[in-house]
């Protein structure tokens, strides 16, 4: 039996493990070449694509150093057409007065009371005083006392000339000398006594003349044509003569036709204003459908230290008094440019040296220093430094400095030819 079976393998039997070991050896080490190539070959891609990088960015870093800087510019002109400049104003009387009595006494009647028109030389009121009726009627006697006196003093000055002429041609012997002086003595004595006489006369006219005036002013008139605004008496009131403190006007009136607009303008339009004749628009908040035109009439000629600002008067006609004295309004000023230049507020710098721009003229930056006239918000008025046609940048980088080289692009920036500027 085991003859027979004995070129057949036993079942079960275990294969040769040396031809077993000798295979896989041989696939491990196939598979580990194979790694490690496709290692290698990652790592020369993956150094490949390192390298690839860096020398494009060396070679976009060096073309940025040698390509210029980019700067937006536009032209600096002249405003073109008006500036609107709208400030607050106050309306005042043409005349304003403060009524007070020229006599002391009591208000016997009035008149007149507020809201009236009245024409000038209208009797306001009339004042009782019966103490200067008195003063003036003794004034009176007073002055035919003295006017008598002068006729006595006449009389006797006549006696005087006449005797003194009786002794002086008198024959020497028949009167003496003494007698004789005496009587050109008494002549001259008569005369200078008529002489004061006359001269109280004069006085006692004067003080009736003056008392008399007084009288005249009983009555309160009105100083000139308009509206009375305040009356402050009534009858049976005790009113005193001056204008102290201590004493009560009797009346205040104003004339309001035509009217007067008072303004204080910023010094920065002072060059504007300063000439007479500048148009102006003046609105009321209490009649929102109604302008009134004018133009400047005068100012101050001086800025005021303490606000930095002009007076500005401007008289307008009001014959039906639509304008109140006393009331705010709205004034528009139209300023004209004044050979200023103007820039986008963007062109500004504000370094150390105050206000600058940066001009670029053929492609090369240069830093001037500026004077800003007006500030109207996007734009502002350069009174000094440019001038116009000059490229001014915009935005300007602070590492870009004067007399470097730059690639100007025009901007598309559009700035208003007209500019609006209200203060409140």
């Amino acid at each position: 039996m085991d003859t027979g079976d004995k070129h057949a393998p036993a079942l079960g039997k275990v294969p040769n493990p040396a031809s077993y070991v000798a295979g896989t050896s041989r696939r491990l080490l196939l598979l580990a070449i194979a790694v490690a190539l496709a290692l290698g070959i990652g790592f020369l891609w993956v150094r490949h694509g390192k390298l690839t990088s860096e020398a494009q960015l060396a070679s976009s870093a060096l073309q940025r150093e040698t390509e210029k800087p980019r700067v937006e510019v536009v032209t600096a002109r002249a405003p073109s057409g008006s500036r609107t400049l709208s400030l607050p104003g106050e309306a005042a009387a043409w005349y304003t007065s403060t009524i007070y009595a020229r006599v002391s006494g009591y208000v016997g009647k009035w008149f007149a009371d507020i809201g009236d028109h009245v024409a000038k030389g209208q009797v306001l009121a009339t004042i009782d005083t019966p103490e200067l009726d008195a003063e003036l009627q003794a004034a009176k006697a007073k002055l035919k006392a003295s006017e008598a006196q002068v006729l006595v003093k006449k009389a006797r000055l006549d006696f005087a000339v006449t005797t003194y002429a009786r002794w002086k041609n008198s024959p020497k012997g028949v009167v003496s000398e003494q007698e004789r002086e005496d009587k050109k003595a008494q002549n001259f004595e008569a005369a200078a006594e008529l002489n004061a006489a006359q001269a109280q006369v004069g006085l006692d006219q004067a003080n009736v003349d003056r008392l008399t005036a007084l009288e005249g002013f009983k009555n309160v008139t009105a100083p000139f044509t308009g509206v009375i605004t305040e009356r402050r008496i009534d009858l049976g009131n005790l009113v005193t003569a001056g204008s102290t403190a201590s004493t009560t006007p009797l009346y205040q009136m104003t004339e309001d036709d035509p009217i007067r607009i008072f303004v204080d303008a910023p010094q920065s339009a002072v060059t504007q204003l300063l000439p007479p004749g500048t148009p102006t628009t003046i609105t009321v908040d209490y009649l929102p459908n109604r302008t009134f035109e004018g133009k400047v009439t005068r100012t101050a000629q001086a800025v005021n230290p303490a606000a930095r600002t002009l007076r500005v008067e401007i008289d307008i006609p009001n014959p039906d008094r639509a304008l109140v004295p006393g009331t705010y309004v709205d004034v528009s000023f139209e300023l004209q440019s004044g050979g200023l230049i103007e820039i986008p507020a963007a062109a500004l710098l504000f370094r150390t040296k105050g206000p600058q721009v940066a001009v670029v003229e053929k492609g090369i930056v240069t830093i001037k220093d500026v004077i800003i006239e007006r500030d109207n918000g996007n734009t502002v008025d350069i009174s000094s430094g440019l001038k116009e046609g000059d490229k001014v940048a915009l935005n300007l980088s602070s590492r870009i400095v004067s007399g470097e080289h730059v690639e100007a692009d025009e901007a598309d920036q559009a700035m208003p030819s007209t500019a609006s500027v209200s203060v409140h």
